[in-house]
């Protein structure tokens, strides 16, 4: 069985308002599912009832093989949860941090040493094991953050907006510390408001909206839903409202959508080329600076089902 989570129509409701209405997925080894949708969407709800940190209306969470309850510990165990808001003591040695932790979760000091100094290897602070954590940039205890949550070696990672508020140095660390997790076998539930994040990361991705899983599959897959033919991009010096009129009357253009002074079209055959638009455009082409094909991605995907940004 490579299942390590499997999450089945989970529901919980707040007062009147239903946070999670019937959201099913499953997480394998090696494989970094990300859980994406804007803010309120049920992402936090959702995480929290997988790790059992809160009880579920109803549904079924498994993890290992082993159905997950609210008070199950061996199962919970399996799972090394990395909340955003840093879980760590500042006037601690990052080291001693990850050794509380660890013993904690009953692992002999001889086998907590080596595993203190593995983690620490993992996430590129060895050379600072020693210093205490308010002494570290917002970056570095981010990765001590991960280091306490893979200490007791899990199954299962989880981990909510890892980076936030992080320097794009730190944001690389961490980004290769995880695909080295995953290389390795580990599972990864993984959440993000940085799209590029899951695109690199995630080899299935499920979208959440008002409670509900919206879209599930692999960037490809979820990509092909959307394609309803070439995009291209066209970037005018000074954009005039002359110019669309002209877009909208060439034959093999679909759509045209104007923001600023860029339009970008949409063909009704992938055939056509940026040469073959110039040849209707002549009378403006000297005011076109740009114009590149534009590829779909998984923020087009995002925008199109929830008609949000990621943070909205």
């Amino acid at each position: 069985m490579n299942e390590v989570l499997i999450c089945k129509d989970l529901k919980k409701k707040f007062g009147s308002r239903q946070a999670v209405d019937g959201i099913s997925f499953s997480v394998d080894k090696g494989q970094c599912y990300g859980l994406l949708g804007p803010n309120g969407a049920g992402k936090t709800t959702t995480i929290s009832m997988a790790c059992g940190l809160m009880e579920r209306d109803s549904g079924e969470v498994i993890v290992d093989g082993k159905p997950l309850l609210h008070t199950s510990t061996n199962e919970k165990m399996a799972i090394g949860y990395v909340p955003q808001d840093l879980a760590l003591y500042p006037e601690l040695s990052v080291s001693d941090n990850i050794r509380f932790f660890g013993r904690l979760y009953g692992i002999n000091s001889k086998e907590l040493t080596k595993r203190i100094d593995s983690v620490l290897e993992l996430v590129g602070l060895s050379d600072r094991k020693g210093d205490r954590v308010n002494t570290f940039s917002g970056g570095m205890k981010r990765r001590a953050n991960i280091a306490v949550g893979l200490v007791h070696s899990p199954l299962l990672l989880v981990l909510d907006e890892p980076t936030v508020g992080v320097d794009p140095q730190s944001r690389n660390a961490i980004l290769e510390a995880v695909q080295n997790l995953i290389s390795g076998g580990l599972a990864v539930l993984y959440t993000t408001h940085y799209m590029e994040e899951a695109e690199r990361l995630c080899n299935q991705i499920g979208i959440v909206d008002s409670g509900k899983l919206i879209a599930e599959g692999s960037k490809h897959s979820l990509v092909k839903t959307i394609e309803t033919g070439k995009r291209i991009n066209i970037k005018f010096d000074e954009f005039k409202a002359s110019y669309l009129q002209i877009f909208n009357q060439i034959p093999f253009i679909q759509h045209v959508e104007q923001k600023a002074n860029e339009i970008e079209i949409v063909l009704t055959d992938e055939n056509i080329q940026i040469a073959d638009i110039f040849q209707f455009v002549k009378e403006i082409a000297p005011f076109i600076i740009a114009a590149e094909i534009v590829e779909p991605d998984l923020e087009s995907v995002f925008l199109s089902l929830t008609g949000k940004e990621l943070r909205d």
